[in-house]
């Protein structure tokens, strides 16, 4: 599991913020396009200072991988954020956290598919334990 996100640090600069924000999403189709590259799924929330996208990978290998791979989106845009940076520190930031997973339960009631339910498969829950349901996983 991947998120990363971006704070708005200066919203009175969108000449800043705003090509960080939009650089995501030919990451995005990119990666949609072609499966093998790892990527399972995302969801993207705004928050107060901007948005955070959490993404599900089949392994950490493949997101390395698509992060150092040179004919990919990520390197361009990654080095084009440090451009603009370096010209007006603390406008805008970005961040991620890394998770590796071998364990996780995930439980939607009364919701339409989202998170790993609808990056994977939503598989019915047959305990009614939590401890017995994350046992068997």
């Amino acid at each position: 599991m991947f998120l990363i996100g971006m704070t708005i640090n200066r919203p009175w600069r969108p000449d800043q913020w705003l090509p960080t924000l939009v650089a995501m999403a030919p990451m995005l189709r990119e990666l949609d396009k072609d499966p093998e590259l790892g990527l399972l799924g995302y969801e993207l929330t705004i928050g107060a200072r901007g948005p955070t996208l959490v993404q599900y990978w089949s392994s950490l290998e493949k997101l390395y991988a698509y992060a150092s791979k040179s004919d990919a989106e990520h390197r361009p845009a990654w080095a084009k954020f440090n451009r603009r940076a370096a010209k007006a520190k603390g406008a805008v930031g970005v961040w991620h956290e890394t998770y590796a997973v071998d364990k996780h339960e995930s439980v939607y009631v009364e919701t339409p598919r989202m998170g790993l339910a609808k990056a994977t498969e939503h598989v019915e829950v047959v305990r009614n334990s939590a401890r017995e349901r994350i046992a068997v996983t």
